[in-house]
């Protein structure tokens, strides 16, 4: 029996039901992965306590602003210590996750730094203040909590690297889906400069987007990455024209602007489909692609495009 003749043997009906059919542990695990974290009180994490010591850091702020082009500006902001993360800023940086998460008209995220330079990690009063290995370990669980909700948002996301990455700041650009350097950036994990390893889970991810030999390399500090060397081994995708905080900002977003033309649903339901075949085995990742297959098929996106009857091979 030829393909046409088993379509025409399954009703529209049940090929639509069963595309909307979802596997329950799969649609509680990562259908909608919003809202989950890592560790929990299981792992000996209480997020409240946490954020009851980060509290007492105050400086800076992490500003969100959402455009109706539905591209978002996520803004380090503490100028003054190159935009290091104050306590208040890890915790706001949380806050302002969770509004993307929610954000259902969003489908493009741009991370940059205030007064072009992106980040240089922690502050190190709050660093020399959470001295003891129970405390770094418990912000070591809560920053991997907050940066893993970060990359499975369901936006395509950019780190703008204008000036220096370094650290912690590093380790952030790592959970964007892409990177982007001026000319005169340049991108250090310096953790073994101050005795520790990466812990926001810059590690894991920078193994996965450059290879292991290649990640030797950077965390010892053997590869030092300004924006050349960085696109030489794939760190980053592209180096922007100019080192000017707002034309590379309008450069960013012309260049994010080609992976996000169409529907929200649709964008959101690409990013999310990517995410899962990154994070499961294939079976699981297979079931995901079909339950957020559902949430598209027979769409106001799909409809309007099948009735232009348009060639999509041009």
């Amino acid at each position: 029996m030829d393909s046409s003749a088993i379509s025409k043997s399954i009703p529209i009906e049940m090929a639509t039901s069963l595309l909307k059919t979802p596997s329950l542990s799969m649609r509680t695990r990562l259908l909608h992965p919003t809202g989950l974290s890592i560790y929990n009180t299981l792992h000996g994490f209480s997020e409240g306590e946490v954020k009851k010591k980060l509290q007492q850091f105050s400086g800076g702020s992490i500003d969100l602003q959402k455009e109706d082009n539905g591209i978002g500006i996520l803004t380090l902001n503490n100028p003054s210590k190159m935009n290091a993360f104050s306590g208040v800023m890890m915790l706001q940086l949380l806050e302002k996750v969770i509004e993307l998460e929610n954000w259902t008209e969003g489908k493009g995220l741009i991370v940059r730094g205030a007064k072009n330079t992106f980040s240089s990690g922690s502050d190190l009063n709050a660093v020399k203040a959470l001295g003891t290995p129970e405390d770094g370990m418990a912000l070591c669980m809560f920053m991997q909590n907050t940066l893993t909700r970060f990359m499975r948002l369901p936006l395509i996301s950019v780190a703008l690297v204008q000036g220096r990455a370094l650290g912690g700041g590093a380790e952030f650009t790592t959970a964007c889906d892409f990177r982007l350097m001026t000319p005169e950036s340049e991108i250090r994990f310096v953790h073994k400069e101050m005795g520790i390893i990466p812990s926001w889970g810059g590690a894991s991810r920078l193994v996965e987007i450059i290879g292991s030999r290649q990640t030797l390399k950077v965390l010892s500090g053997a590869l030092k990455l300004d924006s050349q060397k960085a696109l030489n081994i794939g760190m980053v995708e592209e180096v922007l024209q100019s080192s000017d905080e707002t034309k590379s900002l309008e450069e960013a977003k012309e260049w994010l602007k080609q992976f996000i033309k169409g529907p929200p649903e649709v964008i959101r339901a690409l990013k999310k489909c990517v995410s899962s075949g990154k994070e499961l085995c294939l079976e699981e990742a297979l079931q995901n692609e079909r339950d957020l297959l559902g949430t598209v098929w027979g769409g106001p996106a799909n409809l309007e495009a099948v009735a232009r009857k348009g060639k999509f091979n041009k």
